[in-house]
């Protein structure tokens, strides 16, 4: 008995050492994953859980680009840019829950999936798109503005997987935009054309690639 405790003993600091190290590495793991501004998950972590999320019927992709970002930066400088988008963030986070998943794409692009439990996206998304303009708190009133938003609902397209989801709400996402809509559903108005499913000068476009759109 006392050898076996005198074993335990001596393997005790060893098993509280690999503990410490395994919690430590999963929280640099989790901070890799996270976008260091706005604290929404990187591009691959999203594609990630965003894929699987995939797998419930009720699974809406969306894609949300902030209008005139480039302007707000210039008037007011990057600090006032960078304001903006962490609230659009921290607002998209919030109509999104726990049970979806938010993350930006890069610049002033975010892209998230959410659980349509009761068929009402585009009502949600409707409330969603008026708290994403209003103006940024602590900030000059002056400091906000609207930001497009381009949805599909993935039971519409069953042989779509996330990036195909997310080239058709980038469409409409555009054609939102263009017609200062607000939102737009994929499948829905005039559709723009594409390069390799992402429109001229999109991230993903391949300058040499065929244009695969198409336009009403």
């Amino acid at each position: 008995m006392n050898t076996l405790l005198t074993m335990l003993a001596a393997a005790a600091p060893v098993a509280t050492g690999w503990t410490a190290h395994t919690l430590w590495l999963r929280r640099r793991l989790n901070v890799a994953r996270r976008d260091p501004l706005t604290g929404l998950r990187t591009r691959e972590a999203f594609t990630r859980r965003a894929s699987g999320l995939l797998r419930d019927p009720r699974a809406v992709v969306v894609l949300a680009d902030v209008d005139k970002f480039k302007q707000i930066n210039d008037t007011f400088g990057h600090a006032a840019g960078d304001a903006l988008l962490k609230a659009t963030a921290d607002r998209l986070a919030h109509h999104v829950g726990r049970s979806g998943v938010a993350g930006r794409l890069g610049g002033d692009e975010f892209a998230a999936v959410l659980i349509d439990d009761h068929g009402t996206a585009g009502d949600v998304l409707a409330v969603l798109h008026g708290v994403l303009a209003r103006p940024v708190d602590s900030q000059d009133p002056a400091v906000h503005t609207t930001v497009s938003l381009g949805w599909a609902r993935a039971a519409d397209f069953p042989d779509d997987d996330l990036s195909a989801l997310l080239r058709r709400a980038d469409e409409a996402m555009y054609a939102a935009k263009q017609a200062r809509a607000g939102t737009r559903r994929a499948g829905l108005g005039r559709l723009f054309a594409t390069v390799t499913g992402r429109r001229a000068g999109r991230a993903g476009a391949r300058a040499d690639a065929p244009v695969v759109g198409v336009a009403a």
